[in-house]
């Protein structure tokens, strides 16, 4: 009798040692193909540098990740989703597209339990009456950056903005975080198509009515086609120019001086100062020979994030619960490139904004910060969250 029990201890506690060292698997789904791939990538390539800086681990767990292309289709998006819980049994998702893309994945997330990473969208449905206790923003609410050029703008005595934007969720997001912060008068709202690149009938428009600045949301290679059409209506350098995910690297590889007098709301830039951000700017141009953007530190954190949290449980996720709430008190203590970082009570972001200015370097260009605009900031939509 007491060797049959004696066998049973010991094939539990093999048992729990095997589950605190089963493979960790977590499943990356962004827009990989078309004129946005370049933000999808990104994410991946930050996740993948921060994986391979910890050994090929999370938690000390061997990690596998799977990746897909979700084409900036809602149904594809979901599709994907659907496959990671259903089929490949992940343990956390990360990426998930943009907030089109997103907001088709919510219900198939909240029912599964299964622990979600946005690296790039931060719509506000999820930030407020739709928050769920297992997704996570890693990026930003969609409303932030956009507040901060609000209030630069508000700062800098502009007495009208004309705003423009992409015709999506995102989109009208950012222009309402704009009017948040700058109270002034709009002098237009514009919404044109998603993937719209001819923009002369609209920069006709804003020469005509002469506002004191001009503030847009236009990510990729669409915001790459509005400066440079910007720049041949002779507007850049005499109109002031706000925007926010527009500038990055990858952008200013393609417009170089184009983009100078850029100025831009951001909670990131590779220039910011501490010891993790110059680690990872210096492992992704490395690794990628390309400086690094905000989408990829936010995938970057996001891998550093799940880190902290398979650490606190010994390598056991199975307890989705469990994993969702150790991911949310590692918020405000793992290694962020941003410097600080936590979750609000909705899981999003607490952190600081900044205002730079893109301004000449020699034969290149380079990043000046011009404020903190807002620090340690919250979103406006936490309160609705019954979370």
């Amino acid at each position: 009798m007491m060797k049959k029990q004696t066998a049973v201890l010991i094939a539990a506690a093999l048992m729990a040692a095997g589950a605190a060292h089963a493979e960790v698997k977590v499943g990356f789904s962004g827009v990989l193909s078309g004129p946005m791939a370049a933000l999808g990538q990104d994410q991946y390539d930050g996740f993948m540098l921060a994986v391979e800086q910890l050994g090929g681990k999370l938690g000390g767990q061997p990690v596998t990740v799977l990746r897909e292309d979700d084409q900036l289709k809602p149904d594809v998006g979901a599709q994907i989703v659907q496959k990671f819980i259903e089929r490949d049994k992940v343990d956390a998702i990360v990426g998930l597209g943009f907030s089109n893309v997103l907001m088709a994945e919510t219900r198939r997330i909240k029912d599964s339990g299964v622990v979600a990473l946005s690296t790039n969208a931060g719509p506000a449905p999820i930030a407020g009456k739709g928050c769920m206790a297992n997704l996570f923003v890693m990026g930003w609410q969609n409303d932030g950056m956009s507040e901060a050029m609000g209030k630069y703008a508000k700062e800098q005595g502009y007495k009208n903005v004309y705003l423009m934007t992409s015709n999506y969720q995102a989109g009208k997001d950012k222009l309402a975080g704009f009017k948040r912060f700058y109270g002034g008068t709009i002098q237009n709202e514009v919404y044109t198509p998603l993937g719209q690149l001819d923009y002369a009938a609209e920069i006709a428009a804003v020469q005509s009515a002469k506002p004191d600045a001009l503030f847009v949301f236009y990510p990729g290679g669409v915001g790459v086609n509005f400066v440079r059409q910007l720049n041949q209506a002779g507007l850049m350098g005499k109109l002031p120019f706000l925007s926010e995910s527009l500038i990055d690297s990858n952008s200013l590889a393609a417009l170089k001086q184009q983009a100078v007098g850029s100025i831009y709301g951001t909670p990131w830039a590779p220039v910011l100062d501490n010891p993790q951000n110059k680690k990872f700017v210096a492992g992704y141009e490395a690794k990628y020979k390309r400086p690094p953007t905000e989408y990829a530190v936010a995938a970057y954190d996001a891998a550093y994030l799940l880190d902290a949290a398979i650490t606190k449980l010994g390598g056991k996720v199975s307890n989705k619960k469990a994993f969702a709430a150790a991911v949310k008190e590692a918020g405000s203590k793992f290694p962020t490139a941003r410097g600080k970082f936590a979750f609000n009570t909705n899981n999003m972001p607490i952190q600081h904004y900044y205002a730079y200015e893109i301004v000449k370097n020699g034969d290149g260009v380079g990043y000046k910060q011009l404020s903190q605009v807002l620090t340690d900031h919250k979103d406006a939509y936490a309160a609705e969250c019954k979370m």
